[in-house]
C-alpha cells in the first residue's frame, strides 16, 4: 500500500507534464516521470544544436548582408528621389530603412523563438512562416504547410527573376562601354548577355556561403569604387538645394516608397546568412550584424539619392550612372565595376533559391547522385536565365512588375503577418501596440505592391504602343514620298 501511496504521488507531482505521456503512449511505467532528467529539463536552446560544416564568421556574415542589399538598387535612388523631394526623400528613406530593418528582426526573433518550440537548430524563412502558423493559434494551424509552401514559391520566382535583371544590366554596361572603345567589334545585347553564360556557370557551382565570401567582398570593393566615381560627378559642380523641390506632390510618393524597398530590401538572404553564422548571437542586438549592416545601407542609400537628385535633377535617370558622360574614360570604369560587382553578386543571389530547390529535391534522390544532381540543377538554372535575358532583353519591365509584388510581400507584409500570429497567443503588449504597428507596416507594403504593379503595367502599356506608334509614322512617310 505504501508503494502504492509513492506511485500515486509521483504520478501527481508530474500531472503537468502530460505532453511527454502523449508523446509516448506506449508507455508502461511511471518510472521516469518522477526522474530528475524530466523535472529538471533544461530550455532548449537552438545555438547550442547547430552543426554548420563551413560556419562564417561575424565579419563574414556582415559582408554578405552588405552586399545583399547593396547592389544596382542604390543607382536607382536619386531617381526615387524625383518622386519625394530633398527634403522629403531624405526623411522617407530613413524612415522605410528604420522599418525594413524592423522586419528583418522581427522575422529572425521569430525564427528563433519558434526554433525552441519546435526544439529545432535553425529554420529558414519558410520553415519560419510555417512553424509560426504551427505553434500559434488553433484555427490557423491547418494553414501552416501552405504559408510555407507559398513563401518558398515566392521566393524562388523572386530571386530567379532578379537573377535575370542582373545578367541583362551586365550585358548592358558592358556592350555601351565596349561599343565606344572597341567600335570595330559591335556585338548586340543578346551576344553579350551569352557571353555571361561560362563565367556564370563556374561560380554559381560554389556551394557554401563561406567560399562566397571573397566574391562578396571583391564585389563590395568594386562597388566603393564605383560609388566614388559616381560621386565624384556628382559633387562636381554641385547646383543648390533650392534649385530642387524640397517636397514632391504627394501621388508621387507611392512611386518612392515601392523604389526604396525594392533596392533596399535583401529579406531572402539574411535566414541563410543568420544560420550559417559560427555566432548566431552575434546577428540581432546592439550594435550587432544586422544594425551595423543596415546602418551603412540606409546612410550609403541616403547620400547617393540625395546628392544624385541635387546633381541632375528631373532630368535624373533610372541608374545614375547613366547621366555621367558618355565619352570620359572614368565614367565608363564606373558602369565596368558595377557591372563586374554585379556578376560576382549572382553568385550570392543565386544562393537562395539553389537552396529552396535543393530542400524540395535532396530527399527524393540517392545520396550517391547527390553531386552530379546539384551540378546539373545549377548549371540548367543558369542557362535558363541567361536565355530569358538573351530572348526578352527589355526584361526590366516584367521584372520590376514581379519584384513590385513579391519583395513588397515578402520583405514587410509578410514579416508582420508571421509576428503576429506568433504572438497572437503570447500576448501583444500594452493596449495591442505590436498589433497596431503590424498593421501600419501592412498598409504602407500594400502601398508599395499597388503602386509598383501599377508603375510597371503602364511602362508595358506604353512599351508595347510605342511600336506600334512608329510603324505608322513609317507608313504615312513612305506614303508621302510615293505621292
Amino acid at each position: 500500500m505504501g508503494q502504492n501511496e509513492k506511485k500515486g504521488t509521483i504520478y501527481m507531482d508530474n500531472f503537468n507534464s502530460t505532453a511527454n505521456l502523449a508523446s509516448n503512449p506506449g508507455f508502461q511505467s511511471t518510472l521516469s516521470l518522477g526522474s530528475k532528467e524530466v523535472i529538471n529539463e533544461k530550455a532548449y536552446v537552438p545555438f547550442q544544436h547547430r552543426k554548420v560544416q563551413h560556419p562564417n564568421s561575424t565579419l563574414g556574415s556582415l559582408v554578405h548582408l552588405l552586399k545583399s542589399s547593396l547592389g544596382s538598387g542604390i543607382l536607382a535612388m536619386p531617381a526615387a528621389f524625383r518622386n519625394a523631394g530633398l527634403a522629403a526623400g531624405a526623411f522617407g528613406t530613413l524612415i522605410i530603412g528604420f522599418i525594413c530593418t524592423h522586419c528583418i528582426y522581427i522575422l529572425v526573433k521569430t525564427s528563433q523563438e519558434v526554433c525552441v518550440e519546435a526544439k529545432q537548430p535553425s529554420m529558414g524563412f519558410a520553415e519560419t512562416c510555417g512553424a509560426a502558423f504551427k505553434f500559434g493559434p488553433k484555427r490557423l494551424r491547418p494553414w501552416a504547410n501552405f504559408f510555407r509552401t507559398f513563401i518558398d514559391w515566392a521566393l524562388t520566382c523572386t530571386y530567379l527573376a532578379a537573377l535575370c535583371v542582373y545578367i541583362v544590366f551586365i550585358a548592358e554596361n558592358f556592350k555601351e562601354v565596349l561599343d565606344e572603345y572597341v567600335p570595330s567589334y559591335k556585338l548586340s545585347v543578346e551576344a553579350y548577355c551569352a557571353l555571361t553564360l561560362v563565367p556564370l556557370v563556374l561560380i554559381c557551382q560554389i556551394r557554401n556561403l563561406k567560399w562566397l565570401v571573397p566574391f562578396s567582398a571583391i564585389a563590395n570593393v568594386l562597388l566603393v569604387i564605383c560609388f566614388s566615381i559616381t560621386m565624384y560627378y556628382i559633387f562636381t559642380d554641385l547646383p543648390s538645394p533650392k534649385e530642387r523641390e524640397m517636397v514632391a506632390g504627394i501621388a508621387q510618393w507611392p512611386l518612392f516608397i515601392s523604389t526604396v524597398i525594392f533596392a533596399m530590401e535583401g529579406i531572402g538572404v539574411v535566414m541563410p546568412v543568420e544560420n550559417e553564422m559560427a555566432k548566431p548571437e552575434q546577428f540581432l542586438g546592439c550594435p550587432g550584424v544586422l544594425n551595423v549592416a543596415m546602418t551603412i545601407v540606409i546612410a550609403l542609400y541616403g547620400i547617393v539619392g540625395f546628392f544624385g537628385y541635387m546633381k541632375f535633377g528631373d532630368d535624373v535617370r533610372g541608374s545614375v550612372t547613366l547621366n555621367l558622360p558618355q565619352d570620359e574614360i572614368l565614367a565608363q570604369s564606373a558602369k565596368i565595376l558595377m557591372a563586374l560587382a554585379i556578376l560576382f553578386t549572382y553568385s550570392l543571389q543565386f544562393y537562395v533559391p539553389m537552396e529552396m530547390i535543393w530542400r524540395q529535391l535532396h530527399r527524393k534522390i540517392a545520396v550517391r547522385y547527390h553531386n552530379i544532381t546539384q551540378i546539373t540543377i545549377r548549371t540548367v538554372a543558369v542557362i535558363g536565365s541567361v536565355a530569358l535575358a538573351a530572348a526578352f532583353p527589355d526584361l526590366e519591365l516584367f521584372i520590376n512588375l514581379c519584384g513590385a509584388i513579391f519583395l513588397s510581400s515578402l520583405g514587410l507584409l509578410t514579416p508582420v503577418i508571421v509576428d503576429t500570429v506568433h504572438k497572437w497567443d503570447r500576448g501583444l503588449g500594452f493596449c495591442n501596440w505590436i498589433l497596431i504597428k503590424n498593421i501600419f507596416i501592412a498598409l504602407i507594403s500594400l502601398i508599395a505592391l499597388f503602386a509598383g504593379s501599377y508603375t510597371s503595367v503602364k511602362g508595358m502599356l506604353s512599351k508595347y504602343q510605342a511600336p506600334l506608334n512608329i510603324a505608322n509614322l513609317t507608313s504615312t512617310n513612305f506614303n508621302d514620298t510615293l505621292v
